[in-house]
């Protein structure tokens, strides 16, 4: 139980923080490049995730996990967190999203697929940071 109660800490309150300024800068990456620029759903999402993600990390590195540790390996352990936790979020939220709006625009599925997707992905990176690229314990 205390295990579960330390992932409630100072630290996740920092992620959330973090997460809505990444959160608000990604979203008008992502929206702004498909629904203005008219990119497609890939290139949309993995544009604001690769520039979020260097924002993130040196936010998250030094603001919410107080990590002081430099090495080449942290920042490949971050990359590697957020290749995956990208995979899943946008591998699971697109065919869900589809399947559960058939019928709707395609564009329409498309925006609440990316959305959706922003979801899954915070969820998965925040345990992703905490326990592999940051090596954070509960205590």
């Amino acid at each position: 139980m205390n295990k579960i109660k330390g992932l409630f800490d100072a630290s996740m309150i920092r992620f959330i923080i973090v997460g809505i300024i990444n959160t608000i800068i990604g979203m008008a990456i992502m929206f702004g490049m498909y629904n203005i620029f008219g990119f497609d759903y890939w290139i949309s999402s993995a544009s604001n995730y690769v520039l979020v993600s260097i924002l993130s990390y040196y936010l998250n590195k030094h603001f919410t996990f107080k990590n002081k540790e430099k090495s080449l390996i942290q920042v490949v352990k971050f990359a590697i967190n957020i290749a995956v936790c990208y995979g899943i979020a946008y591998g699971i939220a697109k065919p869900l999203t589809i399947s559960v709006l058939s019928g709707y625009d395609l564009k329409f599925q498309t925006n609440v697929a990316m959305l959706v997707g922003m979801v899954f992905f915070t969820g998965c990176n925040y345990f992703g940071q905490r326990f592999f690229a940051f090596k954070t314990k509960c205590e």
